[in-house]
């Protein structure tokens, strides 16, 4: 198979790891845990996996370990570092007993219960280090949720003489690490469960987990894409760029990116919901900036938009709420043909307040808002293209002050969605690191017999030979939402807080970034060779958050 140079390059790049795992490792327990809400519930639905201590591994004497057989599932959407996660998994296992195995199940959560797997040998792994995607094994969404499920998983580990499963992925594929932990420890099955934390959308995080891994290597490959974007337009000075950026229920990717590129405008949904907004407060804020940078003779621009606004727009996501609700196992919706007919089916439906927010808006996304749900059963946001819909209403309402003369620039606009581009990039440095270190990690915890734990690795803005290496239990991070219509027990996704560093610093910038005198920056792409400080920096984010930055 033909390689890029820079593939042949990165296949000899040795992801670094802290220095407490480079030898033999000492367990230590922290206190006893409790879910971030819902306690009484979360208990009672986990009762073999809740409470448990926080650990953290640290520099010790080695010792021998039985051999164990691991299952691998890599879960949910790509993010990049997945394969280093699997090479450090790999490679932990090898050294604590050269007899251990490990196995992939392919396509995702179902290769478990289709009992469809291959062992991967070094020869394999090998193939796949410091890559991107999750192509090594395949990925999947399928829900692990019920009982014929989990055992169908029992009984390809006994065949394989599988001990235990690690599945990385998301919030959601966690939460599934974890019923799946709870069942088999119920069960007494003899099969652990550990999870590691992937979403390039960021809002997998807590005080044990700083980061989710992808989030640094998408939000550079982004920022590389706005910083071109944005010196094309200081160049022709005649467009505004309407960039919508994937983050589906939180704003951290576009957070970061603005933090890199210092874009003109950036919406934070978070800050939306706070403030009670409207979709016509959003466009307002929006032309105000125009207007003002138009007196100046500036009318070109960039515009970062999170995935997920429309659901934080306090009327509409009163109105998607009711939609998910109305639509979950909607036989009688699901039979109508026509968009009209489906119109007309919704608007009788809705509650009088929705109705009115439904009916004003323009029938394209209405429509979006009305598409199949998502596996969550809630709607699609990715399907809505909200950068449309905010260049149709923004320049309506500056045509309409054209016309009343208080407006005297141009405005043409262009629009963008940043999403599947960043998802399977060759991973940066600090991913490479952090996942290759995740999946070690992963792999003491299940050779000191822990179940129902996500694999943690802290201090990550400090050089990666003093990273903290350990597990947090994952009932930890859970509390009770409704999917389906029905509550559930999931973990508790992380939004952008409004009175975090990152976005105390985008808030005290952002009108210096807005005015015309503002300079953007240009990241450029990812680099891999060269100083620390060019190539191994983790996330603005990340650095404003641990006060590494100011």
């Amino acid at each position: 198979m033909k390689k890029s140079a820079l593939q042949i390059a990165r296949a000899s790049y040795q992801p670094k790891l802290p220095a407490s795992l480079k030898g033999g490792v000492v367990l230590t327990e922290g206190a006893k845990t409790q879910s971030v809400a819902d306690q009484d519930d979360i208990k009672e639905l986990f009762p073999n996996t809740y409470g448990m201590p926080t650990i953290k591994f640290e520099a010790g004497a080695k010792k021998s370990y039985p051999k164990v057989n691991v299952g691998v599932i890599l879960s949910g959407g790509q993010a990049p570092g997945g394969h280093n996660v699997i090479a450090g998994l790999f490679d932990g296992l090898k050294k604590l007993n050269p007899e251990n195995k490990l196995y992939g199940f392919l396509g995702g959560p179902s290769g478990l219960v289709d009992h469809k797997y291959m062992e991967l040998t070094a020869d394999i792994v090998d193939e796949y280090r410091n890559t991107g995607g999750f192509d090594i094994i395949g990925s999947g969404r399928t829900k692990l949720e019920e009982t014929a499920q989990f055992d169908k998983g029992i009984e390809i580990c006994k065949k394989l003489g599988v001990n235990a499963i690690v599945i990385i992925g998301g919030d959601d594929s966690n939460t599934n690490a974890c019923v799946l932990a709870e069942y088999y420890a119920q069960k007494k099955a003899g099969i652990q469960v550990i999870g590691c934390p992937k979403t390039i959308d960021g809002d997998l995080k807590n005080e044990m987990i700083e980061t989710s891994f992808g989030f640094d290597t998408a939000c550079k490959v982004y920022s590389e894409l706005i910083g071109n974007i944005q010196r094309d337009a200081n160049s022709s000075k005649k467009y505004y760029h309407f960039i919508r950026l994937m983050g589906r229920s939180a704003s951290h990717i576009t957070l970061e990116c603005a933090l890199q590129s210092q874009p003109n405008i950036c919406i934070v949904s978070e800050e939306v919901e706070a403030k009670n907004m409207t979709l016509m407060d959003v466009v307002d804020d929006i032309v105000k900036v125009i207007v003002d940078r138009a007196k100046a003779g500036a009318n070109f621009g960039t515009i970062l938009i999170p995935e997920g606004l429309i659901e934080f727009i306090p009327a509409m996501k009163k109105l998607i709420a009711e939609l998910n609700d109305l639509l979950a196992h909607n036989d009688e919706f699901n039979s109508l043909h026509t968009d009209d007919e489906k119109r007309q089916y919704v608007k009788g439906k809705l509650a009088p307040d929705s109705r009115e927010v439904y009916r004003s808006l323009p029938k394209g996304i209405a429509r979006q808002l009305t598409l199949d749900r998502d596996p969550h059963g809630n709607v699609q946001v990715s399907l809505v293209e909200t950068e449309k819909l905010l260049i149709e209403m923004v320049a309506k309402l500056l045509a309409a002050m054209k016309a009343e003369g208080t407006y005297v620039g141009k405005f043409a606009a262009i629009n963008h969605f940043f999403g599947y581009e960043g998802r399977c990039a060759i991973p940066s440095n600090f991913d490479a690191d952090y996942c290759y270190a995740l999946g070690y990690t992963a792999s003491f915890l299940i050779s000191e017999g822990k179940t129902g734990y996500m694999s943690s690795v802290r201090n990550l803005t400090a050089p990666a030979s003093e990273w903290v290496a350990g597990g947090v239990p994952i009932t930890m991070m859970m509390n009770m939402e409704r999917r389906h219509g029905v509550m559930k027990p999931v973990i508790q996704k992380a939004l952008v807080r409004l009175d975090g560093e990152p976005f105390k610093y985008f808030e005290a910038h952002r009108d210096e970034w807005a005015d015309v005198t503002s300079t953007y920056i240009y990241p450029g792409p990812i680099q891999y060779f060269g100083p620390a400080e060019v190539c191994d920096q983790p996330s603005i984010t990340l650095q404003l958050e641990q006060h590494k930055l100011r």
